[in-house]
């Protein structure tokens, strides 16, 4: 299971990189491994200032769709436009092209609040 050591995590399966006050996010490894093929991502929320742990979006797989959770609280500035065409990215690359939505972070204090790789792979077994 691959549990980058660059990145921060939520209980909720959620990755998140920062770069300045603006947040990249997607789902984890474990994450699109558990959901199986995924078919769709749906982001509805482009522009939109969302509290942390808001749904943003949902994710769906042959199997199943699941809810997608904000890591941290923001306004969503960027949706990933190459996944409406090709979703399956989120399974062959999840931190890197697959990644989902870019917000302008409002509150930076809740960085400290994510789980670290460690504290992730703990949670997953892994």
């Amino acid at each position: 299971m691959n549990i980058p050591t660059n990145l921060k995590y939520t209980k909720d399966h959620e990755w998140i990189s920062m770069d300045g006050s603006i947040a990249t996010i997607g789902i984890t490894d474990f994450a699109q491994s558990e959901l199986g093929d995924i078919v769709y991502v749906e982001v509805e929320s482009l522009d939109q200032t969302l509290d942390k742990d808001e749904v943003f979006g949902t994710v769906e797989a042959v199997k199943t769709v699941s809810d997608l959770f904000l890591p941290m609280s923001g306004e969503i500035i960027e949706f990933n436009e190459d996944l409406e065409r090709n979703p399956e990215t989120v399974n062959t690359d999840p931190y890197g092209k697959g990644w989902m939505v870019k917000i302008k972070v409002s509150d930076i204090s809740q960085w400290e609040e994510l789980l670290d790789s460690d504290a992730y792979g703990k949670l997953i077994g892994a």
